[in-house]
C-alpha cells in the first residue's frame, strides 16, 4: 500500500467526519455547539508479555519482545514504548521494573489510518466475527476490542511469522455516556452487533 493512498484513506475518513457524520450527530443528539458533538480523541494498542516471558532465557525474552515490537509497529505505523511492572508478585514470578508489555498511543492523522484499516479491513477478516458487542462499550463511551491473534491486519504476513501474540485496542472518545458512544460508532461505520 503506498504512501499516497494513505493519505487519501485518511482523508476520506476525516472529510466524511466534518462534512456529512458531525452536522448529523449534532442533529440526532440535539446539540447546539459544534464542539460539544462527540468524537475519538485517541486509539491505545496494547500487549502484554504474559507467560510467553516466563519461561525464557535472555536471549529468547529480547527476540520475543523484538518481535511484538516490530509487529506493532507495523501495525500501528508508530514504535510502542515498552511498559515495566510496577511492584515484584513473586506469585507470578515477577520483580519490579521488568519489562512486562508494549503500548502505543496514536491521534490525529495516525490515529485516522488506524481507523480506517480497523474497521474496513481487519474487523471484517477477524475469525468467527459477527460484530462488536455492545458490552465492550464502557458506560464513559469509550470501546475496547481484544484480537486473540494479530492475523487480520493486511501488514502482516502470517506465513513468516515465528509467535503469534494477542492484543488490545482502546478506543477512547470524548462521548458522555453509553448511548451517545454507540450513536457515534455506528455513524463512524463500526460493524456493531445486532441487538
Amino acid at each position: 500500500m503506498s504512501a499516497n493512498l494513505l493519505i487519501i484513506e485518511f482523508m476520506r475518513l476525516i472529510e466524511q467526519y466534518n462534512k456529512k457524520i458531525r452536522p448529523e450527530l449534532m442533529k440526532e443528539l440535539g446539540l447546539k455547539n459544534i464542539m460539544a458533538v462527540p468524537r475519538i480523541s485517541k486509539v491505545s494498542l496494547n500487549c502484554g508479555f504474559g507467560k510467553e516471558i516466563l519461561t525464557k532465557n535472555s536471549g529468547e525474552k529480547t527476540n520475543f519482545q523484538e518481535h511484538i515490537l516490530g509487529s506493532l509497529a507495523q501495525i500501528a505505523g508508530q514504535r510502542p514504548a515498552l511498559r515495566k511492572a510496577k511492584k515484584s508478585i513473586a506469585g507470578f514470578k515477577l520483580r519490579e521494573g521488568s519489562v512486562v508489555g508494549a503500548l502505543v498511543t496514536l491521534r490525529g492523522r495516525k490515529m485516522y489510518n488506524f481507523l480506517e484499516k480497523l474497521i474496513f479491513v481487519a474487523l471484517p477478516r477477524k475469525r468467527d466475527f459477527r460484530g462488536i458487542p455492545l458490552e465492550s462499550i464502557t458506560e464513559q463511551g469509550n470501546l475496547t476490542i481484544g484480537f486473540k491473534e494479530y492475523a487480520p491486519f493486511p501488514e502482516i504476513k502470517i506465513e513468516r511469522e515465528k509467535a503469534i501474540f494477542g492484543f488490545e485496542v482502546s478506543i477512547t472518545t470524548t462521548c458522555k455516556d453509553k448511548d451517545q458512544a454507540v450513536v457515534l460508532f455506528k455513524a463512524m461505520g463500526f460493524p456493531l452487533e445486532k441487538k
